[in-house]
């Protein structure tokens, strides 16, 4: 069977990595690779997929996460309220019209769909949690693309009240707009020059941005006074994982600040593709989360 990762670029990528320690965990034989793919490439490329029958999942990355709504048949959870999809499972129908079948085992006769999920809600959640963050915390997102849809859906979760959006363009906000509408999370869209004095105060900042795009942020912040108020210190997770550190990170760090890396997301959202991919839900244990943390260099859960 076949997975890839989708996105341009793609050659940073770790999610190969990742995937490749957990299917060889399970001893499924599942092949994993990489694919650079505009939007303009992505129509051709699903439906030459839909014509081979060995495809399995794809995992989908900048900046295609929109565009894949509508490539796929159908949208579920947190993908349908968002508009926003990071991974697509392959399932087959019976011929005589039973239910589907998802992931490794969807081999053989049948009605092929393609079904979108987005995972990188999930990926946020356990990776701040894991992180220690507060509860109903103060929160901030940096950017207002794609991924910031699943911030913000994540900070319901976290029990967030609002959230503060900074952003370069806020014409190009309207993902993040649409999210907070969807899940009811009022939030307030705010140039990004300037973010630095407000993210200081908060308990929870989750950038979004592409590598070195909060570069002057870091800068700004270094000059910001620090805030003893603060119930514990604030998070930060920053989804860009290469180049590691990032300035931001290395600011926040200096501040006495908790960094989550953006592998620690990649992770927690990788793990939920493996069990649609593999179709090996419950067999997705401990044991294969740490070989995945092995394979990029994460140190092993401690649960």
């Amino acid at each position: 069977m076949r997975a890839a990762v989708l996105g341009h670029p793609i050659g940073h990528s770790k999610s190969p990595a990742l995937h490749g320690a957990a299917y060889g965990k399970l001893g499924v034989d599942i092949e994993y690779s990489a694919i650079d793919l505009t939007v303009e490439q992505l129509p051709a490329f699903m439906a030459a997929v839909r014509a081979e029958p060995n495809w399995c999942g794809l995992s989908v990355t900048m900046p295609l996460k929109s565009a894949m709504v509508t490539e796929v048949d159908e949208v579920r959870g947190a993908a349908a309220h968002l508009g926003v999809v990071n991974t697509v499972a392959f399932e087959r129908t019976s011929s005589e019209g039973g239910a589907g079948t998802r992931g490794a085992g969807t081999r053989g006769t049948g009605d092929l769909r393609t079904v979108g999920y987005n995972t990188d809600v999930a990926g946020i959640v356990e990776a701040v949690r894991y992180a220690g963050v507060a509860s109903e915390p103060s929160a901030a997102i940096l950017g207002g693309g794609g991924t910031s849809a699943a911030a913000i859906a994540a900070l319901v979760e976290l029990g967030a009240a609002r959230a503060a959006v900074f952003v370069r363009d806020a014409s190009r906000a309207s993902e993040a707009k649409a999210a907070g509408a969807a899940v009811g999370l009022p939030i307030d869209i705010l140039p990004l020059s300037g973010a630095a004095g407000t993210i200081a105060a908060s308990q929870l900042v989750i950038s979004t941005l592409p590598p070195h795009a909060a570069d002057g942020i870091a800068a700004e912040l270094a000059e910001v006074p620090a805030v003893d108020s603060l119930p514990q210190a604030g998070v930060l997770l920053d989804v860009a994982y290469d180049p590691w550190p990032s300035r931001i990170a290395t600011a926040w760090q200096e501040r006495g600040g908790v960094v989550v890396p953006g592998l620690e997301m990649l992770l927690y959202q990788a793990v939920g593709q493996v069990r649609l991919f593999s179709g090996l839900d419950r067999d997705v244990t401990p044991e294969v989360i740490d070989v995945m943390c092995d394979s990029v260099g994460l140190p092993r859960r401690v649960l």
